[in-house]
Parts: C-alpha cells; structure tokens; sequence
C-alpha cells in the first residue's frame, strides 16, 4: 500500500514505519492520522513483521497536531469535530493494542500527540536532543486524546505537573519519569534501537502477544482470587503450545529457538 504521508521501510524482521511531513515537522492531520492507524493495523497483521518501530523524517519526531488542521475543525460543526476527535483517539489506542511489539525512535521534538505517540508505544528509545511536552495547555486546549497513554507511561502524579505547565521534558528527565527506557546520543540512536529489536527477536511471538495482553489484566487490579486463577490459566495455557514446547527443548538444546533470525 501507499502512503502519501508515510515511508515503510522493512528490515529483516522489523517494520519501520517513517512519518514523512519534515516541512511541518510530522504535524498530524487528518491524512496523517488515517494513514498510521492504516499502517499500524495492517503491520499488526502481518506474520513476518516481529516489530514496529515508528520513527519521523527530518528534524523532528512529532510536533504534534497541525494547528492549521486544529483550527479548521475547532470551527467545523460538533458532528465533524467530534468525528475527527475520535479518529485521532483511535489511532493511539490502535498504536497501544498492536499484538506485534512496537518502539517509538524519537529523535528532536515530540510535543503534544508526538508525545502521545512515544506513550502509546510499548518501547521509547530517544536520542539525548529529544524534546517531550504536553503542551496543549499553552494553546487554551487539553492533551485529551493522548492522555490515557501518557498518564499511563509517566503516572498520575507526574501528569498533574506537565498537563498543566507545558513544560518541555528533556530526554533525560523523560527517562526518569517512566516515558523513556533507553536514551542514545543522536548518532547512536538507530543502534540503540537496533539493540531492543535484538533483545525483541529472541522472544517468541505468541509469548509476546500474551505477555502484553497479561500486562494489560493485572495492571492495576488487586491479587484477590479471580486474579491469581487468571494467570495461573494464563500460565498453563502458554505453556502448552507448540512454540513454548520448541522454547524449552532450545533451551535445553543449548540452540536459538526456531522463531530467533539468524543474526540475533
């Protein structure tokens, strides 16, 4: 498939998926916004592609939401408007339901849904010139859609200081209020990437999927009953399928497990 604003490109197992606006600074709009939700679902659905990484063309990651876009549907009718909300919402929780393992490469800024973006990937590996910042305050808005996602990866408490000041979050800061896992200098970046994809390839699939879906089940919850059968089942399930049978004969085996490539 095409994309007008968009740039797929594969490697080995991984799919990286390359916002292409560099004159607006990957700003969404509402072809952007469609064409990664695309995107996305369609990746999630293919076998061969292990991992996500999601990355942007030129200066920046994301600056966030076209303002001119913004504008233009701030002054259409309630039924557009709203419509065109829900689109931008849906993408972020497309991004953050992917079975497939997904990383956000950030490289320069990543404001408002560009921060949304990092969030709702399961990995962000940023380079040391990177820029976060829930700055919609600033412009009389709030970071609505994204904010399931980033509440979710930097806390509650942290969310009532940047939700409400705008301030831009440097990379190492980012690291250290949960949004970030790896920072890189800008020209280590790809291979910092490159080495959580290493570490992604020698997991199996199936074993993936299910350890996100597990994350998603007891986040939150209290260890009463109910929870402790659940992943007991959970558990037993995974363990007897096909590919946790061919992970532990590797193991013991002392060899990669069939789903590992060859240069991991």
């Amino acid at each position: 498939m095409s994309y007008a604003t968009l740039k797929i490109e594969y490697r080995g197992a991984a799919a990286w998926v390359w916002m292409n606006r560099p004159e607006l600074h990957n700003a969404f709009d509402e072809t952007l916004i469609a064409e990664l939700t695309s995107a996305f679902t369609a990746l999630d659905l293919e076998v061969a592609v292990r991992a996500v990484v999601l990355a942007g063309v030129g200066k920046s990651f994301s600056a966030g939401a076209d303002l001119n876009w913004m504008k233009r549907q701030g002054a259409a009718p309630p039924e557009s408007n709203l419509s065109d909300a829900q689109k931008l919402a849906t993408l972020f929780r497309t991004i953050s339901i992917c079975a497939t393992p997904t990383i956000a490469r950030v490289h320069g800024a990543a404001l408002g849904g560009g921060m949304g973006l990092a969030s709702a990937c399961d990995i962000c590996v940023a380079s040391t010139a990177a820029q976060f910042a829930t700055s919609e305050v600033r412009l009389g808005i709030i970071p609505a859609a994204i904010g399931p996602f980033v509440v979710r990866a930097i806390g509650e408490r942290q969310a009532y200081r940047y939700f409400q000041t705008g301030e831009r979050i440097g990379a190492g800061r980012a690291r250290e209020i949960g949004l970030v896992h790896e920072v890189a200098e800008p020209d280590a970046l790809d291979a910092k990437v490159q080495e959580v994809l290493d570490a992604l390839l020698t997991g199996g699939p199936l074993a993936q999927a299910a350890a996100t879906d597990l994350i998603r089940a007891v986040a939150h919850r209290p260890v009463d009953d109910a929870l402790v059968d659940d992943t007991a089942r959970r558990i037993a399930t995974l363990r007897a399928t096909s590919e946790a049978q061919e992970g532990l004969s590797s193991f013991f085996e002392k060899r990669p497990a069939a789903w590992v490539p060859a240069r991991v």
